[in-house]
């Protein structure tokens, strides 16, 4: 908590502006002040005199004495008599008030010491505390500022200049100022300005820091680009989208920042637990220094123990248990590709029963490729006949004619010239090649001109298949398939060993749906489904009790992700303005749903934890600090109470830098 900001308002986890490394240096300074400051009034002390065995004999040395403690207590403790004020203008006592008031009493009881009143003086104890509140404060801030470096770490990834195409000269230009349509290059090895469509070039683009994808992708002419990512050996030029402030990239930052500001309610659990523990310091703190008074104790000793239960009661590590593991969890989410618009729908993420799939494109890849070729002529290759479907499809904008296409250039075969090209309605293509009437047709059109199916057919239902025709007699068919993700079985397993249902939303035909089900292992699914009525589909299974999740790429999708408990919307750049999901996943990567849930689990269990020690400290070290075993001979100072408090900061924020995406 820095100083001046209430644990309970804008936390200073939060603060992700230059004004927080001054913050920084500042405490750094007070600290190096006071360490100085300390070390003679250490020696002037009667009581470390006594323990140390030493005799430093200085006329006026309590004025002395009380000249370095004032600077201190007024240098050094100002962060914290000023956050004290603060809480207590916004009537919300915190830390600071607890802090503030700790030194409070032990500066002005010590300085009534000097000037008369019987009893001991706590300079040092006065030095020592604010000293080592100035060392907890800034490593504090430190932890704070290291999770919020990773969001600095995604604003350097835009460069600061682009190299505009202005007719034949390029000029160097401000990303800032570049507009839709303007043209840009990309020289091999730079970072891409703005998002775009490659106007001319390929390359292979690294993606990485954004997307989470680890592999160069190859990009061509009409492929979109995002801001941010790093050229590979070709140069490009692009084609501007839109201005940079609405770039992927600057979305992606607002979104992590909107995150880290947004409370979540583990975080009001621990702002609540901080304002009880505050007033139950100060409240224990009178009542310990009653007790030990009013029992025959001297003023100094009951002071001590006041001062120093109200030190150990200081909630720093409460302060900092949820917030640190916010910025940590969203910054760490944000490099592996995962968006969090909202906290609450991500520490949901836990709560999950049952995961909803759209099908195209989430565990599929979303377009038809060729799975295989049969060929049943013998003077007939499997490419040749490739090439004759290829010839036909060629004029075709279907699917099915672009998977076939794609395998030819993929095999990098010559397609030959058609003449008297003719589409057969509904049931294929024909046209002559090379003096051949070739027809490319569906098994319904073999059915109606009573073509027997060959007998090594056997059609697997998720995939397309057409035949081919020479002459009207049958050479051989092609079957297509939306192919299943590689990473989608491992996805579905391991929600399977995570007791969490999957369950498959599509509206692609049963077969299809019941096909890519069972290979896929998964629980249930639902075919043939319209947009709108995905969203009953979902309202179902939350009737049933389940805890949903919904992934979909946008649009359709829109109401069921609205519906569902936690939205999940998939897809690239474009979709993020799929609203009304909670969670965009930049990759439509299956693997990449299941490490949401389990990384939501996992801060999630990180939050508990770091609130389990904050709180569970306190309830050892306060009896010790109030005197409960006195008898015994253990007392904590005020000092011990500092450091045992700075510790347990320490350890919460080492806790927190920890969380590791699986």
């Amino acid at each position: 908590m820095s100083a001046g900001i209430n644990p309970s308002h804008g936390h200073a986890g939060h603060d992700h502006h230059p004004a927080h490394a001054g913050m920084i240096a500042d405490f750094k300074k007070r600290f190096i002040v006071v360490l100085v400051l300390t070390v003679p009034i250490m020696l002037l002390s009667e009581m470390i005199q006594h323990w140390l065995n030493i005799h430093l004999i200085l006329r006026g040395s309590q004025y002395v004495l009380f000249a370095l403690s004032t600077i201190v207590f007024v240098y050094g403790g100002l962060p914290f008599l000023k956050g004290w004020m603060d809480e207590m203008r916004t009537k919300t006592p915190g830390m600071m008030t607890l802090i503030g008031f700790a030194i409070s009493v032990a500066y002005i009881y010590s300085a009534a010491t000097v000037f008369g009143l019987q009893g001991m003086d706590f300079f040092w104890e006065l030095a020592t505390l604010i000293l080592i509140m100035l060392l907890g404060h800034w490593i504090e801030m430190k932890s704070i500022a290291g999770a919020s470096r990773e969001l600095e770490l995604l604003v350097q990834l835009m460069p600061d200049d682009a190299h505009l195409v202005h007719g034949a000269h390029i000029v160097d230009v401000k990303t800032d100022s570049l507009k839709a349509n303007d043209i840009i290059l990309i020289k091999p090895g730079e970072k891409i300005a703005a998002d775009g469509i490659i106007a001319d070039g390929e390359s292979y683009l690294n993606e990485s820091m954004l997307t989470g994808e680890s592999k160069p992708v190859k990009k061509k002419k009409g492929d979109k680009v995002i801001a941010g990512s790093i050229n590979g050996n070709g140069a490009i030029r692009i084609s501007v989208l839109h201005g940079s402030k609405d770039s992927y990239l600057s979305q992606v930052i607002r979104l992590v920042q909107d995150a880290q500001r947004s409370k979540s309610k583990t975080q009001l659990l621990a702002d609540k637990a901080a304002r009880w523990l505050t007033i139950i310091a100060i409240v224990t703190g009178v009542a310990t220094f009653l007790i030990w008074f009013l029992s025959g104790k001297n003023l100094a000793f009951s002071i001590e123990r006041m001062v120093t239960v109200i030190v150990i009661c200081c909630p720093h590590a409460l302060g900092l248990a949820v917030p640190l593991v916010v910025a940590k969890s969203t910054s760490l989410s944000a490099q592996h590709g995962l968006l969090i618009k909202n906290r609450t729908a991500f520490e949901n993420a836990r709560k999950i029963t049952t995961l909803v799939f759209d099908k195209t494109g989430t565990l599929t890849i979303g377009k038809f490729e060729v799975s295989k070729i049969v060929s049943l002529a013998v003077d007939l290759s499997e490419n040749n006949l490739l090439c004759l479907a290829a010839a036909l499809e060629q004029n075709s904008e279907h699917p099915i004619a672009t998977g076939i296409i794609q395998k030819a250039k993929d095999l990098s075969l010559s397609i030959p010239a058609t003449q008297n090209f003719k589409a057969i309605t509904g049931k294929g293509v024909e046209a002559s090649v090379e003096a051949n009437n070739i027809k490319v047709v569906s098994p319904g059109y073999l059915k109606e001109n009573n073509l027997l199916f060959p007998g090594n057919y056997n059609a697997d239902a998720a995939e397309t298949v057409v035949f081919v025709l020479i002459n009207t007699k049958l050479a051989g068919y092609i079957a297509l398939s939306d192919a299943i993700r590689p990473e989608s079985a491992k996805a579905i397993q391991t929600l399977q060993e995570n007791k969490i249902k999957s369950v498959l939303l599509t509206g692609d035909n049963k077969p299809v749906a019941a096909s890519v089900a069972e290979k896929l292992n998964m629980n249930s699914f639902f075919a043939e489904v319209l947009p709108h009525q995905k969203l009953e589909k979902i309202k179902e299974l939350q009737d049933k009790g389940e805890y949903v999740a919904m992934t979909g790429d946008g649009i359709n999708d829109a109401p069921a992700l609205a519906q569902a408990d936690v939205g999940i919307a998939v897809g690239s750049g474009s979709d993020i303005a799929a609203e009304t999901a909670g969670i965009v996943l930049v990759n439509s990567n299956p693997k990449d749903i299941v490490s949401l849930i389990l990384f939501g689990k996992a801060t999630y269990r990180k939050m508990v934890q770091n609130l389990i020690w904050a709180t569970g400290y306190n309830i050892v070290a306060l009896p010790l600090a109030a005197g409960v075993l006195y008898k015994m001979g253990i007392l904590l100072s005020p000092a011990a109470g500092a450091v045992l408090m700075s510790v347990s900061t320490v350890i919460v924020a080492i806790n927190a830098s920890l969380l590791k995406v699986k």
